[in-house]
């Protein structure tokens, strides 16, 4: 396993913005992280604009001259938005045929029409990692919140025995398995390789998933007896079309981006060439922008068409799906702003000199950094894009596997832990009619198991492979 090491330092290339020291450089952050989050919690401003205004202090009270610390700011809200915004506009287009076309409707019915008693715990949770592949989280729980509580109510099961799977499969599928946002900036960041990444995202996703959703909904659902809220049982957009797509095709098009990184993955292990034809041609069909585009425009078809969506009502799909998205995009963005400016006040380097003589796996420091920056900002996405700017430096010494690792542990450490700061933690908690208390015991608990567990399995892959 990589460890923090001396030679590490040589590795960070940025020049600092700021000659602060290491005392008023750790004071800076500080305070600029309670900024974002006294702005989010106590004030209630957007998110976007506390990113803004909390990088905005902690370059000054690292005392960097401000004009540097916009530049770094705008950098980096620029690079993040560059290397990921057509990918967020492509899987919600995306999501959104899924949901329009009825093909969500028509994985979930049929799961649930093989599945019973208690086999649909482990069908709730196939059904969200299914239908989380390409959504995210927030549009991931309003597409599944009216199908579990239809199953709890239908067939007289425990709200937590089956809402505690699907949330399990959502937020794995969120934070380790790219092409999701947060795994994507840090794929970016750390320069991992996405398809050595998404293959062993799904290898650590699966027991993760299992282990969270299933097993732990057994003792939330002991912890907490919640009724079905009736307030929350929506007609589904499926209702009112005469047709929708079948099972497999749904399946194949969710699925189609996944296989295509990952046939681009494994030809680059088989070939090993860059100059090879064939490996060119998969790097190319194989990269993120080009497999989600082809999912959307596969899915206009083989979504669209059988739900009889013609060519008006597929454009008014896209221009629905994409207009949600502007605010996800800033933060987002905004995300990547803070991170660039934590780099080039030097915080970075501040990391690796204070930690440069203990005895800490790179993986466990990089899930560490991510726990906290999740705590204090309440968002997994900011911690993902924070905590993998902070690390970078550490994968220069990295093999191709254990920068993939430093991706994943970056993930499982941004899921630690929802409360009251995360807006998940509010949602959750409304469309499941609990109190405060009971989605401590049950959501923020699910959220500790899934972090503890996934950043368990990285480290032990570490030393296998």
């Amino acid at each position: 396993m990589t460890r923090l090491s001396v030679e590490l330092l040589a590795a960070d290339p940025v020049e600092p913005i700021t000659s602060a020291g290491h005392a008023q450089l750790g004071i800076a952050v500080l305070a600029g992280i309670a900024v974002i989050v006294l702005l989010i919690t106590r004030f209630k401003l957007h998110p976007f604009l506390a990113l803004t205004i909390g990088s905005l202090a902690l370059g000054a009270l690292a005392g960097a001259p401000l004009d540097k610390v916009i530049t770094a700011f705008t950098t980096g809200l620029g690079t993040t938005i560059a290397g990921v915004g057509v990918l967020i506009a492509l899987g919600t287009i995306l999501g959104k045929l899924l949901a329009d076309s009825g093909g969500a409707d028509e994985i979930v019915d049929t799961v649930i029409a093989k599945a019973g008693g208690r086999a649909m715990p482990w069908a709730m949770v196939l059904i969200a990692s299914l239908i989380g592949l390409p959504l995210f989280f927030e549009v991931g729980i309003v597409l599944l919140v009216p199908v579990v509580l239809m199953v709890a109510k239908r067939g007289n099961y425990s709200l937590m025995r089956i809402g505690i799977p699907a949330l399990a499969g959502l937020s794995v599928m969120h934070g380790l398995v790219p092409p999701h946002p947060g795994p994507l900036v840090a794929v970016d960041a750390v320069k991992a390789d996405l398809g050595v990444t998404l293959a062993l995202g799904v290898l650590v996703a699966i027991p993760t998933v299992i282990i969270a959703g299933p097993l732990f909904s057994k003792l939330a659902a002991r912890w907490v007896d919640a009724p079905v809220p009736d307030r929350m049982l929506p007609p589904r957009a499926s209702d009112e079309l005469e047709n929708r797509p079948g099972f497999g095709a749904t399946l194949g098009t969710v699925l189609l981006p996944v296989v295509l990184m990952l046939a681009k993955a494994l030809v680059d292990l088989v070939i090993d060439d860059p100059a090879n034809t064939t490996q060119r041609i998969f790097d190319v069909i194989g990269s993120p922008l080009i497999a989600l585009l082809a999912a959307v425009l596969v899915g206009m078809f083989t979504l669209g068409r059988p739900a009889g969506l013609g060519k008006e009502q597929l454009a008014r799909t896209v221009e629905k799906g994409l207009a949600p998205i502007a605010g996800i995009m800033l933060i987002v963005g905004a995300g990547g702003g803070f991170k660039e400016t934590l780099i080039e006040s030097g915080v970075g380097r501040m990391i690796l000199d204070i930690s440069k003589d203990w005895s800490i796996p790179a993986l466990l420091l990089a899930w560490l950094i991510a726990v906290a920056i999740r705590l204090a900002t309440g968002s997994a996405t900011v911690a993902t894009v924070s905590a993998a700017g902070l690390v970078a430096p550490l994968a220069a010494d990295m093999s191709t596997t254990h920068t993939a690792l430093l991706v994943l542990a970056i993930g499982a450490g941004s899921l630690f832990l929802s409360h009251v700061n995360d807006a998940g933690f509010w949602l959750v908690k409304e469309y499941f009619g609990l109190s405060v208390g009971e989605n401590l015991k049950t959501w923020s608990l699910m959220e500790c198991v899934i972090s503890v567990v996934a950043g368990g399995l990285v480290l032990l892959l570490s030393l296998v492979i």
